[in-house]
């Protein structure tokens, strides 16, 4: 005897696709196994299962409005019998409290026109340019809005047309089995790729996307004091969108090369000036080539030790949109000759007999000078 599936979900023959999912969920609200243990309700649960799977089938469905029962014939295989569980955890819920195509929560078609990616490009630039700024004229290659169809992707007056494999949605759905019957998924549609409409004459120049790859030309204007990594933004200016969408932004990065001379540090600058061991002793003067002063004259000091700094205030890097700069600092290095000539060499004895109370001797830490090799060694291996 045939076994009556609507009465099993407890609606009438007439009942529609939207009636029966609505009876089905409330069931198996009550009856599903992690929630109603028993094993009636488990029962219950396998037969709601069988019935709608049976009823939303419209070949097995009329079998049952024929009078017949399609499961009896081994081909159904429904309930938890041969069900194969492959639309995952998450289109079970979807099946319970809804959601994708048969539910409230459908989603709309994408469209055809979207924004613009943002591009990325960069540009060397010397000390001196990331000192002073600079506008550059840069060459890029880029898509560009056809100027044929002007971004609407089609040829002459033809027009888009409603997507025949999705219907419009810009999604297609499937249906699975599971042990909780049949299961609906969606995914974007592979026609349209989940814009809703295709293009049945496309555009000759553009092929239908609305957009050219060209190359043109573009003004960045670099600002003083920028720094390797930066980035200058260029609003609209990168990637036009599909079907002729917003063009992205366009992002300049610095990459600023090396320097013969100066190392930077944020604003400020550091070199190293080599002087004579007499020249540090009697004292004298060095030009320095700064990167926005020109030449200027650094005093060296009489008596003037190793390793000693000597900074000259606003000589450095300018700050990013700001008048105010950085610092330049010189690292003193005295240099002792290595060869001297027989005349060389006496008149140093000479000095050496003059001051001869200066011996070389072996001093604690704790006095030591504080620029000196010691407490630099000292200060870095105890992390100061």
């Amino acid at each position: 005897m045939a076994r009556d599936y609507y009465g099993t979900l407890g609606v009438g023959k007439d009942a529609s696709d939207q009636e029966l999912k609505r009876a089905y969920r409330k069931l198996a609200r009550e009856l599903h196994p992690d929630v109603n243990p028993d094993e009636s309700a488990q029962a219950r649960f396998r037969d709601i299962s069988t019935a709608y799977e049976v009823l939303t089938d419209p070949e097995k469905r009329r079998v049952v409005d024929l009078g017949g029962d399609p499961m009896e014939s081994g081909g159904g295989g429904g309930g938890f019998g041969n069900a194969g569980f492959g639309g995952g955890l998450g289109d079970v819920f979807e099946a319970f409290f809804g959601g994708g195509a048969q539910g409230g929560g459908q989603r709309r078609p994408r469209g055809r026109v979207q924004p613009g990616a943002a591009s990325l490009l960069r540009t060397r630039l010397t000390l001196e340019k990331c000192a002073t700024g600079v506008t550059k004229h840069i060459t890029v290659e880029t898509a560009i809005l056809c100027d044929v169809c002007t971004g609407s992707g089609t040829n002459g007056n033809s027009k888009p047309v409603r997507c025949d494999t999705c219907g419009g949605a810009g999604e297609v759905q499937r249906i699975q089995r599971s042990f909780l019957g049949q299961v609906m998924t969606s995914r974007q549609c592979p026609t349209c790729r989940g814009a809703g409409e295709v293009i049945p004459d496309p555009c000759r120049k553009c092929g239908g996307d609305g957009r050219v790859r060209a190359r043109r030309e573009i003004t960045a204007r670099i600002p003083a004091g920028v720094a390797n990594g930066m980035r200058v933004r260029l609003a609209s200016q990168g990637e036009v969108g599909p079907g002729g969408g917003p063009a992205g932004d366009l992002h300049v990065e610095v990459v600023e090369q090396q320097h013969d001379v100066f190392v930077r540090d944020g604003d400020d600058l550091h070199c190293s000036i080599r002087i004579p061991m007499v020249d540090a002793a009697l004292g004298t003067s060095v030009s320095v080539d700064t990167i926005l002063g020109g030449p200027t004259e650094i005093t060296i000091d009489a008596g003037t030790q190793p390793g000693s700094v000597k900074t000259l205030r606003g000589h450095g890097m300018p700050k990013l949109r700001s008048g105010i700069r950085g610092d330049l600092h010189a690292h003193l290095e005295v240099v002792v000759p290595t060869k001297l000539d027989t005349k060389q060499t006496d008149l140093l004895r000479d000095y050496k007999g003059l001051r001869d109370r200066e011996r070389a001797e072996v001093v604690s830490s704790q006095t030591a000078a504080p620029g000196g090799l010691f407490s630099r060694l000292r200060s870095t291996f105890s992390g100061r």
